[in-house]
């Protein structure tokens, strides 16, 4: 993302208070970056002030940091400033963004203004809440943002922070900090922001890297041209695995089975086959093969989508890839990146489980599945929520025990109903890929609604199943494809069904004059 600017003179008015205000979640180091303004400030003898506002919810822990410093009157010589203790809309200098989404929080919250305010944020994303549980796609369109901060802010500086922060090993609060020295908003030099980090004495030598290379990108943008003001960088081009042999010789003759299907299809075709192997092994990719060449290939578009959403269903989360996943060496490793463990330092995770009765049941071979399904008590008895610290031998184990229940699992109870239930699927779209593709393009885009573990995955099969009802009663209709879609769409935004039950009564509003 290149930094968006305007003017390249930002420095500001020192006639009255200067206010800050930053915008940042837990563990983004707002509280650090506050107390290295107001200590810079102070440093060089000015009166600074700064108080926050603590928020909870769909931003996990979301702060409102305010800052107002000022210069000693030297024709006043003992006299304080009185400070305000909350920022005022149209009245702020500097806003301050850890994440994308915070800097479009100021601006909604009347904070950034045309005529003053010099809006710096790090472009990436840290999702909220809600859009982690959105099902489907529910990430906010981070274009609009900018397009709102180049109307919104006089002055707008913004690029992949938490990316150089992961690159000098610091946090990204360092980074924002470099950034507002290079801005030029604040009258002090380049050495008196460093020596504020050095005296706060932690993670110095990080901290200065994140903050130097801060500080130089926002300076290199600006002087390139500084009246510039960018758009959102566009989406990145989604990038598929190659079909090629990786050496293992059933594998390897997949591939080979593989590459005889349409050319435009392969990559997609490769990173579905890569996670139905992984999820069992590579007989059931050669199911995943078997499905695909009984699929017509009128349209390559329909069998890429099928092929996509063909491998997610095969590759369902069961309790055994639950424990499979929360398990692998690799997964250890990346929590220790993520929270920045030292060598030295011990890493605690503690996983928490709520499995119903349903998914216990499901391990189990059909027969004597279903009949602990039926029992009250049992499922009273599990149904209580677990804590399993895997960092434990004990908890690692039991996990990793139920990891290795994999070469069970196509006798489970579990597999026969998604197979089952996949196969029902599969048949609608075969029978509609000739009478009618979009229709058959639509049942298989409506595959988004299924996903998920326990409670999530039965809420989404069973709204899929409404869907799927709804785009029988539609066959053959020139706009069943539409309905389908539309469907989908609400289907996919509607938490408890209510929506999709209302779009459910139209659609058979269409019959009732047949």
């Amino acid at each position: 993302m290149n930094v968006s600017v305007a003017p390249s003179s930002v420095g500001l008015s020192q006639a009255r208070p200067i206010s800050v205000a930053v915008l940042a979640m837990g563990g983004q180091g707002g509280g650090v970056l506050v107390d290295w303004i107001v200590a810079l400030a102070e440093q060089r003898g000015w009166f600074a002030q700064s108080t926050s506002v603590p928020g909870v919810a769909q931003r996990t822990g979301a702060t409102i940091y305010y800052i107002e410093m000022i210069a000693p009157d030297a024709s006043r010589p003992g006299r304080h400033p009185v400070l305000s203790l909350m920022p005022a809309p149209g009245k702020v200098d500097i806003v301050i963004g850890a994440e994308l989404m915070e800097a479009g929080r100021a601006i909604l919250r009347g904070l950034v203004s045309p005529d003053r305010t010099l809006l710096i944020g790090s472009s990436h994303r840290s999702l909220a809440v809600i859009e982690k549980t959105a099902p489907g796609d529910g990430t906010a369109d981070a274009a609009q943002v900018f397009d709102a901060a180049n109307v919104a802010a006089n002055r707008f500086i913004a690029f992949d922070m938490a990316e150089i922060a992961d690159a000098t090993g610091s946090v990204v609060s360092a980074v924002l900090f470099g950034a507002l020295a290079g801005s030029g908003a604040l009258p002090f030099t380049t050495e008196d922001f460093e020596a504020t980090i050095r005296a706060a004495g932690v993670g110095v030598d990080a901290s200065l890297r994140a903050f130097t290379a801060g500080r130089e990108r926002t300076v290199t943008e600006l002087k390139q041209d500084p009246k510039i003001k960018l758009a959102a960088k566009p989406p990145l081009a989604k990038r598929f695995p190659r079909l090629e042999p990786i050496g293992d010789v059933g594998y390897d003759a997949l591939v080979a089975r593989a590459r005889l299907l349409p050319e435009e299809s392969h990559g997609i075709v490769a990173a579905g086959m890569q996670r139905v192997v992984d999820f069992q092994d590579v007989a059931y990719g050669g199911e995943y093969l078997d499905r695909l060449e009984a699929m017509p290939r009128q349209a390559t578009s329909l069998l890429q989508a099928f092929a996509k959403y063909l491998a997610v269903a095969m590759a369902y989360d069961d309790v055994i890839r639950v424990a499979d996943l929360k398990t692998r060496a690799g997964r250890f490793e990346r929590v220790r990146r993520e929270v920045r463990a030292g060598d030295g330092q011990i890493l605690a995770i503690t996983e928490f489980f709520h499995p119903r009765i349903e998914e216990m049941a499901g391990l189990l071979p059909p027969w004597l599945g279903e009949r602990l399904e039926r029992s009250a008590r049992l499922g009273k008895l599990i149904d209580r929520g677990r804590k399993l610290r895997t960092t434990a031998p004990s908890a690692f184990l039991l996990l990793y025990g139920v990891a290795g229940l994999r070469r069970f699992r196509r006798g489970t109870l579990r597999h026969a109903r998604e197979m089952r239930h996949l196969d029902g699927w599969a048949q609608r779209i075969k029978k509609l890929a000739i009478a009618d593709p979009a229709h058959a393009a639509a049942v298989c885009e409506a595959r988004r609604l299924v996903g998920g573990y326990s409670d999530t995955h039965s809420r989404g099969e069973t709204k899929f199943d409404k869907v799927m009802r709804a785009s029988d009663r539609l066959a053959g209709r020139p706009d069943a494809a539409e309905w389908v879609q539309r469907l989908t769409k609400v289907a996919l935004k509607d938490a408890d069904g209510a929506e999709l039950d209302g779009a459910l009564r139209t659609v058979e509003t269409l019959f009732e004059d047949a």
